[in-house]
């Protein structure tokens, strides 16, 4: 049977992670390469705060190829819409057909992001969609993958909760209400080891960091309210880049 050709949504997170262990166990596709979107100034992965040379350094140890999609730095969403519109129509035009994806169980993400693979033509997979969030992390930490918390909502975390790995204690720990996969957006990850990498990243814990965002949110009735968040992330430093 013709394998279908994909390219991976690829946050460094947990989810993206699982998602690509998830169809590589079903041996149904041909995995092209990872993608990411980088910010151009920050050379880091948005609310994840990961720097580029680790999110290599991943595709490295994962023997996959990595496309780094540069973002600027804009308050306008156009500018993300016409960088993944454009990606998406060349990977059409070179054989991918599907793009894969690690969300869960938001119906909004989902419908945007079927929306934004239309002109492409290109096919949207959702290894994980409605599986539940609790099963899905403990199986994660079952199969041996290693996560830490690279950020975190400041509202949901203690600052000395960043920074660490994932474990049974960890999630004993989350308050109530916190998606146990960080769905809301309550916090982000990033995996450094696990039984698809052919080798464990290297890294170094930097300084903890906090920094606030504000971003506007429509209501049903059509106003808009403009709400802030702080976030704390933990820096992580690639050894191979500091050698």
């Amino acid at each position: 049977m013709k394998k279908q050709k994909v390219s991976i949504s690829w946050s460094g997170g947990k989810d993206s992670a699982f998602a690509l262990y998830k169809i590589l166990l079903s041996g149904q596709y041909d995995i092209v390469n990872l993608h990411t979107v980088i910010g151009e100034d920050t050379r880091r992965v948005g609310l994840h705060g990961v720097p580029e040379e680790l999110i290599e350094e991943q595709a490295v140890a994962l023997n996959l190829p990595l496309k780094k999609l540069y973002l600027k730095t804009s308050d306008n969403h156009d500018e993300y819409l016409a960088l993944m519109d454009s990606f998406y129509c060349q990977s059409k035009d070179e054989g991918i057909e599907a793009v894969v994806f690690g969300d869960i169980f938001l119906e909004d993400l989902k419908k945007f992001r079927e929306q934004l693979l239309e002109k492409s033509k290109l096919l949207p997979v959702f290894p994980i969609w409605e599986f539940d969030s609790a099963l899905i992390v403990q199986d994660f930490i079952n199969v041996g993958f290693k996560t830490l918390l690279c950020s975190a909502n400041a509202a949901l975390f203690d600052q000395q909760q960043v920074g660490k790995t994932i474990d049974r204690t960890f999630l004993e720990s989350l308050r109530e209400g916190i998606d146990p996969c960080g769905e809301n957006g309550e916090f982000h990850t990033f995996v450094y080891d696990g039984p698809i990498f052919k080798r464990k990243v290297e890294f170094d814990l930097g300084e903890i960091v906090s920094r606030s965002y504000s971003f506007k949110k429509r209501n049903e009735d059509g106003s808009i309210n403009e709400i802030t968040s702080s976030f704390w992330f933990q820096d992580l430093l690639s050894r191979k880049a500091s050698r």
